[in-house]
């Protein structure tokens, strides 16, 4: 059977729909046809340079990237969401304990370190006696 062709055994409910509207049927992006065509999970063929992707059976039974270890009903979705909920809740609770001990040991570490005062006089700088008649000497860069 040459490329192009259908097989004349096809059972009835294959359906051959260009990209639009096999992403209609699907329910997704031409983008993500076109994936699924390169990763090889949607049959497709090309006639003078129209891609043409066989359905089996309607749309649903395709649909290969919903990974089988995950639950499809809205009730096992709900429950999974609610567990996920469930451990995010415990992580933030986990980092605002820790965020209270910081705060609590920075508040304790600040009470134990007196502050300094500021000076009341301006310090004057001191220099060495052979700095001072290093610079003194010394003639203007500028010329």
């Amino acid at each position: 059977m040459g490329e192009g062709r259908l097989n004349s055994d096809a059972s009835p409910p294959n359906q051959r729909l260009a990209v639009p509207e096999a992403a209609s049927e699907l329910d997704i992006t031409e983008a993500a046809v076109r994936r699924r065509i390169k990763r090889g999970t949607l049959d497709s063929y090309r006639v003078s340079g129209k891609v043409y992707v066989l359905l089996e059976g309607g749309a649903s039974s395709t649909n290969r990237d919903i990974p089988t270890d995950k639950p499809t009903d809205q009730s096992g979705l709900i429950a999974v969401l609610r567990e996920q909920l469930a451990e995010e809740r415990e992580a933030r609770r986990r980092a605002d304990t820790i965020i209270a001990q910081l705060t609590q040991a920075n508040a304790t570490l600040a009470a134990r370190i007196p502050e300094l005062e500021a000076p009341s006089e301006p310090r004057e700088p001191t220099e060495s006696a052979g700095d001072a008649s290093d610079t003194a000497q010394s003639p203007c860069p500028i010329a």
